[in-house]
């Protein structure tokens, strides 16, 4: 997968935003104001994804190309190795988890705007 259709796949989920706050070389997608994902916009090599505590050491088991999440809270997170490891259709998915897992946090009025979103 290239970084274009990872930034397509995130943009085309309801309310997804991006920013870069933690420098230029790094860019982080956001619904309803709360980090999801998080890439290295140069290199692309993996990608950081908010991960439910239990599954996320089920996938770091099963997948070699799965680690505890750098520089992020290891229990929450998953950092997924690009290229040669996870397929575009695994990376596209445990994304959406992320995005799901996130969404479910924001309040009430917010995961409403998103369903309606959704609808449209």
């Amino acid at each position: 997968m290239h970084i274009e259709d990872f930034r397509d796949h995130c943009l085309g989920l309801p309310g997804a935003t991006e920013e870069t706050p933690f420098g230029p070389e790094t860019l982080v997608f956001k619904v309803g104001g709360k980090i999801f994902a998080l890439t290295d916009i140069d290199t692309f090599a993996s990608v950081n994804l908010k991960c439910d505590p239990a599954r996320a050491l089920e996938l770091r088991e099963a997948f070699d190309f799965v680690r505890p999440g750098f520089h992020m809270n290891k229990k929450h997170w998953n950092t997924v190795l690009v290229g040669p490891g996870a397929a575009d259709a695994q990376l596209r998915a445990w994304t959406a988890d992320s995005y799901d897992l996130v969404a479910a946090t924001l309040p009430k009025t917010a995961r409403a705007e998103l369903a309606r979103a959704l609808e449209e």
